[in-house]
Parts: C-alpha cells; structure tokens; sequence
C-alpha cells in the first residue's frame, strides 16, 4: 500500500494494526471456537547456559531464558552489523535519506523498502509470538496490551541505533516487570495505577525526546521517480 500505491504511511499502519487486531480474534475463534478458557500449549523451552546460570544473582537472571530471548539478542547484533557494516545496509540508510540520490546509483528504491518492511514485520511478528508461545503458552484478545507502540517509541528513543533499541527496550521492560513485582507485594495501592507504570515511562522518555528527535530525510515519505 505505501510503496507501490504510495499511500499514507501513518493512516496505512494504523488501518493494518486495527485489521490485524480483529483478524486475529476472528481466526482464532475460527479455529479453536468459542471457550471459556482459552487452549493452552507447551512454551518454548527455557535454556540454562552451563556455568553461567548458577551464577549468584546475575546468572537466573541473564542466562536461564527461552530461546526466543537469545534469537532477539542475536537479531540485534545481526541489525546492528548489517546496518553499519554491509553494502546492503549502506543502501538501506541511502534509501532512508535520500532515496533520490540512491536511485540515480542504481539501487532499487522499492525492492529495498519491500526487503526492510518484510524484516520489520517478521520482527514484529517474533515479539507477538513471544507473548503467546513463550510467556503465556496460550492466547488472549489483546495481549501485546499496546507492547507494539512502545516498541515504535523504543526506535525513536534510540535514534534507529540498534543496540541503543536494545537498550531502552531492556528499561521499558524493566519498568514492566516491576509493576507486576509491586502487584503481588499486597500494597493498598490499586493495581491499576501499577499497570500504567510502563505507559508512563514511555511517555515521559517520548517528551523528553520528542524535540530533538532525529528522524531519516525521507521519513513517511513516498518515492516517486518521476519526481526525482
């Protein structure tokens, strides 16, 4: 839709996400009918590195996850070498910047955007199937629970530097994590207010940067030729 009709990317992405918001409650209830409690199935395995799991404090914490924490760690170093490293990465920031000068190079301004878009979404798709096969082992209407703007927020926040992505990440989880901690201490406070911690931070961390964010040269932009 955006790039070979050129449509709005904003108002494209914000019609995909309410489709496959409904679509995946649709198919859901297609398959597995409907149930008062949603089927459950094994979680992929956790993966305890030897040696380093059994360490005091830091090691349950860092080396005793499931496998799909270790792939995204390796999908960030793999992000970060392609981008700063390779001819392939050097075309996709060309096409970020400036897809006019790219083409007059010779690069493939839309097969470049369809490569990226494609790896995005499989991105995207990881991080939902983390949440159903590796942390809950089941299903629910609206469990990513707005997880995919905060991720949005994670990239502006890194300024489209993959480690500084991993980084932030690591913080808006950490905010996450705590307030599940805090709602199983039996505080008065309400639970609710807990739950709105990570939405808070990301936020206030989108303020404060939202006035020097840095964003690519051709941000939302199509790329028409004849206009080159």
């Amino acid at each position: 839709m955006v790039i070979s009709f050129r449509a709005n990317q904003i108002v494209a992405g914000l019609a995909f996400t309410i489709l496959g918001g409904g679509l995946s409650t649709y198919l859901f209830r297609a398959v597995y009918g409907i149930r008062k409690l949603p089927p459950m199935v094994d979680t992929v395995p956790l993966l305890s590195i030897p040696g380093l799991s059994d360490a005091p404090l830091v090691g349950p914490i860092v080396f005793n996850h499931s496998l799909m924490v270790y792939l995204a760690v390796v999908l960030v170093a793999l992000a970060s070498f392609g981008l700063d490293r390779t001819f392939f990465g050097l075309k996709v920031r060309a096409v970020g910047e400036n897809p006019q000068a790219a083409d007059a190079k010779g690069v493939n301004v839309a097969a470049t955007r369809y490569i990226c878009t494609t790896l995005g979404g499989l991105g995207a798709g990881l991080g939902g199937a983390f949440l159903s096969l590796a942390f809950l082992g089941t299903y629910l209407d609206k469990m990513t629970a707005g997880r995919g703007f905060m991720a949005i927020a994670v990239v502006l926040f890194s300024k489209w530097k993959p480690w500084a992505a991993f980084a932030v990440a690591l913080l808006f989880g950490g905010a996450d994590a705590l307030q599940l901690r805090l709602q199983g201490m039996n505080t008065p406070v309400p639970y609710q207010l807990f739950q709105v911690m990570p939405y808070v931070v990301t936020i206030a961390a989108m303020i404060g940067v939202s006035r020097r964010a840095e964003f690519p040269a051709a941000f939302t932009l199509p790329f028409r030729r004849e206009e080159s």
